[in-house]
């Protein structure tokens, strides 16, 4: 049977969609890419909705091959027919309560969802830490970025976001920092290391570790199975959702080579196909599988998330990158639900080769726990998608990074000298801390890094012979004449190869001559990282950062790390610095 007869098969009760028509089998489409009109997509199979109506959505034309170039493979099997995908239509909003927001409509003031129904990892700021009692700090690292854009989404909203919204971590590997690349046929990493004057306090000083990955060249990047994972339940109608989660489907539909296939899944009750197995090719066909997408119904997550694995599975290729990308604002609230039980679901799939990726939509009853759960368990990244742009930073530009592996299990261990560091706290991270000895266990999982990405991780340290944050013990001899001198920390970074079960390690000291004696000094990178780092902390009121360094100060900092800026992310930073410090002001009793 051809890939895409599977559709016939399936009734949609989304909205009262009509059944799919089938095509003759061996009867493939010769139609590939296109505007996604109702005349189109009927002739693919795709009945229009109910009442006849369906706007099309012009697409820019991908460049040619697609994302990589290379010939095409056989189509990979046809999995069983899942069970059918059926939900009560939803109720429609009142035209009352809707306000339109220039291009946007959005739900009227009163309507909108309370914002404390949104979960967060609750996350205490990591505390400083002795060096003579504690001289090891050891972390899982984080490509994330979706509390960036989230905070973002707050700030242009005009409100500021909680403070477990806020993870220093995924601010700073926002940006691209320009690292030095590894050499060719060595380490998949190279490091750069800098250390400079803290601007917050005094007599202390900030560790900037830099890990730049190769980038895969794109004759050798695996072709991808991929399955979308679509939540068309009722939370998701609303412009910045469901609609938003098409668009950035579409951008990364536009980037397929014909050796990629694209499966389908959606769930609003219970879960369905949408798409069997179609190669990169049959863009259209993908683009007016989207567009019978409609929300309504409850959210039966757990079920979607069983059948996207099975289809994934079904079509495993151990050539390819196999991976389920959900699209959700994480609101599951039919069947598996439990954060744990999932948590437990996709790690069992992740050790079968098949990685989850999870991007967040929408506002008032985002999920952030279930995301970061999924993601961090799922080796793969977690992202927000607040805008259109940057649904295609992520599936157009960093595409690469987001898809295709070159690390798994990747740790990070600083062992601090206690002759030369009294005290040293880790920025960010506390959501990826690990045990000293998981370090060296190559069964705890770690981040997965992928091509051309690079990690950022900064310590504030003090040195010996500074006002430290906590009296000295009174009866522990104090470190003398400790091995390495010269060295104020050893870094040590260990990794697998992508789908590997043996841990590589790459280290380095760092030393007086990664120093520099002004923070006018330091390297823009380090510069920029540390801008980003205390608007961070500013944000969620940590106690470490003085209350004289203000937004100006921060402002000021980042104005002088700006750099070329090619694509304007620092200048937006900026305007997120000064909407903070608007919102602060304006927020009474402050």
């Amino acid at each position: 049977m051809a890939p895409h007869a599977i559709r016939s098969a399936f009734t949609f009760g989304l909205t009262g969609l009509v059944a799919l028509s089938p095509f003759s089998a061996g009867a493939a489409p010769t139609v590939r890419d296109g505007v996604a009109t109702a005349e189109a997509c009927s002739a693919l199979g795709f009945a229009p909705r109910r009442d006849g109506v369906r706007a099309g959505v012009p697409m820019a034309a991908p460049a040619p091959g697609g994302l990589r170039s290379r010939p095409a493979i056989p189509p990979l099997p046809v999995p069983p027919v899942p069970h059918r995908l059926e939900a009560p239509p939803p109720a429609p909003p009142a035209m009352e309560s809707l306000v339109v927001t220039g291009s946007r409509v959005m739900p009227a003031p009163g309507q909108l969802p309370q914002r404390d129904t949104e979960r967060y990892p609750n996350a205490t700021p990591n505390p400083v830490k002795r060096t003579a009692e504690e001289p090891v700090s050891t972390f899982s690292i984080d490509v994330d970025t979706a509390s960036y854009a989230n905070v973002r989404r707050f700030l242009n909203d005009g409100a500021r976001p909680p403070s477990d919204a806020v993870r220093v971590e995924e601010l700073i590997n926002y940006f691209d920092f320009g690292y030095a690349a590894p050499r060719p046929g060595g380490a998949p990493f190279a490091a750069s290391v800098s250390l400079a004057p803290s601007p917050w306090s005094a007599e202390r000083e900030i560790l900037h570790i830099g890990l730049q990955g190769y980038e895969l060249a794109a004759s050798a990047q695996p072709p991808l199975n991929l399955v979308f994972l679509i939540d068309t339940s009722g939370s998701m109608w609303s412009e910045d959702r469901l609609p938003l989660a098409k668009k950035a489907m579409n951008v990364l539909i536009d980037q397929l080579g014909p050796e990629d296939r694209v499966s389908m899944v959606a769930y609003a009750g219970s879960a369905g196909a949408v798409l069997a197995p179609t190669d990169g090719n049959q863009k259209l066909m993908m683009r007016c599988a989207l567009g019978v997408l409609e929300a309504g119904g409850s959210t039966a997550g757990g079920q979607g998330l069983a059948l996207a694995y099975d289809l994934a599975a079904q079509n495993f290729d151990p050539k390819a990158v196999n991976r389920v990308i959900l699209m959700t604002d994480g609101d599951f609230n039919v069947g598996v639900s439990d954060p744990e039980r999932m948590k437990d679901l996709v790690t069992e799939k992740r050790r079968s080769g098949v990685y989850l990726s999870v991007y967040g939509f929408g506002r008032g009853n985002y999920n952030d726990v279930m995301m970061q759960s999924l993601a961090q368990n799922g080796n793969g990244t977690a992202a927000y998608i607040d805008t259109l742009a940057e649904a295609r930073r992520l599936f157009r530009d960093d595409l690469p990074a987001s898809l295709f592996p070159i690390a798994d299990d990747v740790k990070i261990q600083v062992e601090f000298n206690p002759a030369m560091v009294a005290e040293y706290r880790l920025i960010g991270y506390e959501t990826r801390l690990l045990n000293r000895e998981d370090f060296n266990n190559d069964q705890v999982d770690a981040g997965e890094v992928g091509s051309g990405a690079s990690v950022t991780a900064l310590y504030e340290i003090t040195p010996v012979g500074a006002r430290p944050s906590s009296d000295p013990l009174r009866y522990q001899p104090r470190a003398r004449g400790a091995a390495g001198g010269a060295e104020l920390a050893y870094l040590k970074v260990r990794y697998k190869a992508p789908g590997g079960s043996d841990s590589q390690l790459m280290s380095r000291p760092v030393t007086n001559a990664d120093r520099t004696s002004s923070l006018a000094g330091a390297p823009e990178a380090t510069r920029w990282a540390i801008a980003v780092a205390a608007f961070g902390q500013k944000l969620r009121n940590d106690p470490w950062v003085a209350d004289g360094f203000s937004w100006d100060d921060i402002e000021t900092l980042a104005q002088g790390a700006r750099g070329q800026d090619i694509d304007g992310d620092r200048a937006e930073f900026i305007t997120l610095v000064r909407a903070a410090e608007d919102g602060e002001v304006a927020t009474p009793g402050r």
